[in-house]
């Protein structure tokens, strides 16, 4: 993936960028901030983004000012596992938000968004539970499909 070889691509960034796309916004020129640098989705969902052409910021749980730089995305994805991280205030009006946190709190699932007041600000955003974790699961089914057809040489 990185040095732009055919591969088959993770579930869990592949599954984001998808959503982006059903979102109806073009994700070619915008600028996507992403929120976690795990090797699982921050890497590679930023270099899924790359590949289609956004300008990228990578930011983390522990970087200054994360409000300021979060209010500049077109594009916002969170993955850092700290619940309601992200509240309305710090959502560009009209951003793509997708919520990749899920953290059990008081029983409850929860993300990194604090998804009802995020609701007010966002042009799409992404529940938690049922918005990224469906699309892993498909995205993974759509793998085992692809790899299927090519050890059996089906087109």
């Amino acid at each position: 993936m990185v040095i732009g070889d055919e591969c088959y691509l993770p579930c869990t960034p592949h599954g984001i960028v998808e959503l982006i796309k059903r979102s109806g916004e073009e994700i070619s020129g915008k600028h996507a901030v992403v929120i976690g640098r795990s090797n699982i989705v921050g890497k590679p969902v930023s270099m899924l983004l790359l590949q289609e052409s956004a300008t990228v910021t990578i930011a983390h749980s522990r970087t200054k000012d994360l409000s300021a730089l979060t209010k500049q995305a077109d594009i916002l994805v969170s993955a850092v596992g700290q619940p309601r991280l992200i509240k309305a205030d710090d959502i560009k009006p009209g951003a793509i938000v997708i919520d990749v946190g899920n953290t059990m709190e008081n029983g409850k699932l929860v993300g990194d968004v604090d998804y009802e007041a995020a609701l007010e600000v966002a042009g799409y955003i992404t529940p938690v539970p049922g918005g990224v974790g469906p699309m892993t699961i498909t995205m993974l089914l759509k793998n085992t499909v692809d790899a299927a057809k090519t050890i059996n040489n089906v087109k």
